[in-house]
């Protein structure tokens, strides 16, 4: 199978469709991962918060895929922005990797502390000494979003941010639109919740398919790249194939009027 992918302004793309390992410890990362890459996954997102980037490392490097195939993000956390704090967060995470990321982000903007426009500035310089590929950002709101722009003149490639049908995020989508800015959504399942949703449930049993599927294949149409989580084989396998049935207009208006902005993360203004 061969998963979509969805073009940065920069020239590189990003599978529409990969494997978060949030809240997944070291040592089982690695076999979640093995799962993910053997079942046609070639996105793996990870993070320095969650502790697992040496199992997720050590999974790419045994899979025995060439480097270039498999996409790798990882993320700078909040206790590392400023110019030295961001560049030794970075090699840290090569370090514990084993390989360099195809895509760096900054994970939470932490407007408190006013330091996101120069860890973005960081961001950037890596991508210039040809360290990473590519750079963008998460959990970014508009007004962050046009700060990093008019500081840097540059916009992030991507912004992760949490989105699922209870949360649409359809204002910032829009500025992502305006401004060439891949939308990805963690939390895509909105932590299970919207799985029983009976309107949701309804759509899969008329298409025969879960209701992981159902919200899964909707956030592609929407042209939102999707990292669901899971550790389990059989549920990281179906949850790539979602690529076999097609949503109707009318199981897309459904969903639509399911959004009531309800997160079942932070919001980004009030991390730090």
């Amino acid at each position: 199978m061969t998963i979509p992918t969805i073009p940065f302004h920069d020239g590189a793309a990003i599978p529409a469709l990969g494997l978060g390992v949030y809240k997944v410890d070291d040592a089982a990362a690695g076999p979640a991962v093995s799962s993910a890459l053997e079942a046609g996954y070639r996105l793996i997102d990870t993070a320095t918060l969650y502790g697992n980037e040496r199992g997720v490392g050590r999974a790419v490097a045994d899979s025995g895929l060439p480097r270039d195939d498999v996409f790798v993000t990882t993320k700078v956390w909040n206790d590392a922005h400023g110019h030295d704090a961001t560049r030794r967060a970075f090699a840290d995470s090569v370090d514990r990797l084993g390989l360099a990321p195809d895509l760096y982000l900054i994970h939470w903007p932490c407007p408190a502390r006013d330091l996101y426009a120069e860890t973005w500035r960081t961001l950037l310089e890596l991508r210039d000494e040809g360290r990473v590929r590519s750079v963008g950002v998460s959990n970014f709101q508009p007004d962050h979003l046009e700060a990093v722009i008019a500081d840097s003149g540059q916009a992030p490639v991507l912004n992760q941010v949490e989105l699922h049908p209870y949360l649409q995020q359809r204002e910032l989508r829009a500025f992502h639109a305006e401004h060439g800015i891949v939308t990805q959504a963690w939390s895509p399942l909105g932590r299970g919740a919207v799985l029983a949703d009976p309107t949701i449930g309804e759509i899969a049993a008329a298409h025969a398919v879960s209701p992981a599927q159902v919200v899964l294949r909707w956030h592609l149409d929407l042209g939102v790249a999707v990292i669901p989580k899971s550790v389990t084989p059989e549920r990281i396998r179906a949850n790539l194939d979602v690529f076999g049935f097609a949503l109707t207009d009318d199981d897309h208006d459904r969903i639509a009027a399911l959004d009531r902005g309800q997160r079942s993360g932070s919001h980004p203004d009030e991390v730090n």
